[in-house]
């Protein structure tokens, strides 16, 4: 029986990434990315889960209160960067700026589909139907959009460093995680004892954060544009 709840809770968590993922390939669609690319991104975000997971809790064994907290973020963003460093960034498909942020983005889409899953488990698990359904759409219009802005947050850095010095590059990725830790702690420290009206103020947060995400995913559009058109010096 726990099988099919975790089917059950898989899909719930998927379907819902897949969305956001169509969503964002659909911006992305006079030059799109290889789907084996986008497929293993997508696949590496859900490999961090189990990764993060022992670190996690070996960080709940070391540390207590919002610390705990702060360092259950920076093992999350770091692992997720880290993944796009390992396994994305290097390949030569990687080629104009807005790559960097679609490919943090499917890793952070990947990432959330599997917490998610875990998330909706549990109460699924204990019979609690109603609950596992409204975890699902808090997630998926809260949770998931906060892992597409704090991993697009460093995705942008890093497209907006794209033409710079390799110092400068790193020297920017490094800021946009920091932004990205920070954005992540702030929405975890206002939502774990929130009620209804201030989780609808921390929501509207993200969505504005997302707004702004998608306005600087079209500047960085416009950033490889005014590139391609530059008159090249002999």
């Amino acid at each position: 029986m726990e099988s099919t709840y975790f089917a059950i809770a898989f899909l719930s968590g998927l379907v819902p990434a897949l969305f956001w993922v169509w969503f964002w390939l659909r911006e992305d669609k006079k030059r799109p990315e290889p789907y084996f690319l986008i497929t293993i991104s997508f696949i590496a975000g859900m490999a961090v889960v189990p990764i993060a997971l022992p670190l996690q809790q070996q960080a709940l064994n070391l540390y207590t209160g919002d610390n705990v907290m702060l360092v259950w973020v920076i093992i999350e963003e770091l692992l997720k960067y880290a993944v796009a460093l390992v396994l994305i960034f290097w390949n030569k498909e990687v080629d104009e700026p807005i790559d960097m942020v679609i490919y943090m983005i499917m890793i952070a889409l990947g990432f959330a589909a599997l917490e998610n899953a875990l998330f909706i488990f549990n109460p699924l698990v204990m019979g609690d139907y109603l609950n596992s359904v409204l975890t699902g759409g808090f997630r998926f219009l809260g949770a998931s959009l906060l892992h597409v802005l704090a991993s697009g947050t460093v995705g942008v850095c890093l497209a907006l460093a794209y033409y710079k010095p390799k110092l400068t590059q790193v020297l920017i990725g490094t800021l946009g995680l920091f932004i990205a830790i920070v954005l992540h702690a702030l929405f975890n420290f206002f939502i774990m004892d929130a009620n209804g009206e201030t989780i609808i103020t921390v929501f509207l947060f993200v969505w504005m954060g997302i707004i702004l995400l998608f306005l600087l995913f079209e500047k960085i559009k416009l950033l490889e544009r005014s590139h391609n058109h530059q008159p090249k010096i002999s």
